[in-house]
């Protein structure tokens, strides 16, 4: 029988031939990510108790992204902590300000295919997009990882989502998640690895590739991997990754046996909207359609990338946010911020009326730049419209993707981007 990409890859790191599902392996941790929320505040304390070090603080990351820049004393505090713990520690991966930490993994090249990627952050499944085995895990488990190098997992079973045909336009990656979503349930997949696959996911770039990966958990996912390709090595060369060509492009045999496949078409694809509160509570764009917004943004490590402002500043140039609207933009990290400003893209965006904000989490979990209040309707690009996600839990969140949100900041009610294309 042959193996699926997240049996193959965790064959490979433990050493084995093969695995299969429902088997107990102990695997070496290749990067293991902290963010300022759960990170050094909570294990610094704890290896001081336990008498232990990091056991290589080279495959440390810590990344202040959820409270930079800090609104209150009380985040200043934690990150400063972070900050001074990072240093006695001797992690040199140390990253402040710089934006959400998934996509920092990714353009510092720390998501690579065939490694192991854990973080203390539920999205860090974001880096399958590389065909890296990505997850999140617990602070405590966190603490285990760094002081032993390693991890174990239960393999997980597999399931294939293949994605065959031609987008329409005006149509995106985020549709394609919320759809599957959709179609999966919440708990549909949960500790699965869900593989993407099908010459739609081939056609796509890394941006897009990302967008889809990072939501995978929304389905209970352990994994969303996606096949390594020349496109991947490509943009691990782009972002200074000497030996990307070295990466192992592994892939699922033709035997591989799923739990479950789901077939979908792309050229039926039509644009996409999580209702509240559920990211499974899903439907098109059009069956919404004038719906009261109060507030649009467009940003996160879910839909902050250069192709997610391009897509925004394509249906906005020329034209003016709704009076009555908020039009908020967080570029997904400050690479993507400069590279956007050289195009014009936010000279596009800011003259369209938006607000440009630091490359952060703050708003995408309502802690700061950006929070909605009781009543209110917001339309984010971000990956999660549970109750209170972006501030009151009397407000509303939906989620859509940037050109979406982007049409709907015209109107200042849901709209179908493509009126605009």
């Amino acid at each position: 029988m042959g193996m699926t990409l997240a049996e193959k890859t965790l064959a490979r790191k433990c050493g084995k031939e093969a695995v299969v599902p429902g088997e107990i392996v102990v695997v070496p941790v290749d990067c293991a990510m902290m963010t300022d929320i759960l990170g050094p505040r909570i294990i610094g304390g704890e290896m001081e108790r336990i008498g232990r070090g990091l056991k290589d603080p080279d495959k440390v990351v810590v990344v202040c992204d959820h409270y930079t820049p800090s609104a209150t004393e009380n985040q200043a505090e934690i990150v400063n902590f972070s900050r001074k713990w990072a240093r006695d520690n001797g992690v040199k991966h140390f990253y402040e300000l710089e934006g959400p930490c998934h996509q920092l993994l990714a353009e510092k090249g720390f998501s690579r295919p065939g490694d192991i990627l854990v973080g203390t952050d539920s999205h860090s499944c974001t880096s399958g997009a590389f065909a890296c085995f990505g997850t999140g895990i617990g602070s405590t488990e966190m603490l285990g990882v760094v002081v032993t190098g390693e991890i174990w997992f239960k393999v997980p079973e597999s399931m294939l989502i293949r994605w065959t045909g031609q987008l329409p336009r005006g149509v995106m990656a985020k549709d394609i998640i919320l759809h599957t979503i959709g179609k999966v349930g919440h708990a549909g997949a949960t500790y699965q690895s869900m593989e993407f696959a099908g010459d739609t996911i081939a056609a796509l770039p890394m941006d897009e590739r990302i967008c889809i990966s990072n939501m995978a958990v929304e389905a209970g996912a352990k994994v969303g991997l996606i096949p390594a390709d020349e496109k991947t090595v490509a943009y691990m060369q782009e972002h200074g990754v000497a030996d990307a060509d070295q990466a192992p492009r592994l892939r699922a045999d033709p035997d591989a046996h799923y739990a479950r496949t789901l077939e979908f078409d792309a050229a039926k694809l039509e644009p996409t909207v999580a209702c509240p509160h559920e990211v499974d509570n899903t439907c098109t764009v059009k069956e919404m359609a004038g719906t009261h917004v109060d507030q649009v943004y467009i940003g996160s490590c879910t839909g902050g990338r250069l192709s997610d402002l391009m897509a925004a500043a394509e249906i906005l140039k020329g034209r003016h946010v709704a009076d009555g609207c908020r039009l908020l933009i967080s570029p997904a990290s400050r690479l993507i911020w400069n590279q956007a400003s050289r195009m014009g893209l936010l000279d596009i965006l800011s003259e369209a009326g938006a607000t440009v904000l630091a490359s952060t989490c703050g708003a995408c979990l309502g802690l700061h730049s950006g929070t909605i209040g009781a009543g209110e309707v917001c339309v984010s690009t971000t990956n999660r419209n549970f109750i209170g996600r972006m501030g009151s839990k009397y407000g509303d969140v939906y989620l859509a993707s940037a050109a979406t949100a982007a049409a709907t900041a015209l109107e200042g009610r849901l709209t179908d981007p493509r009126a605009y294309l």
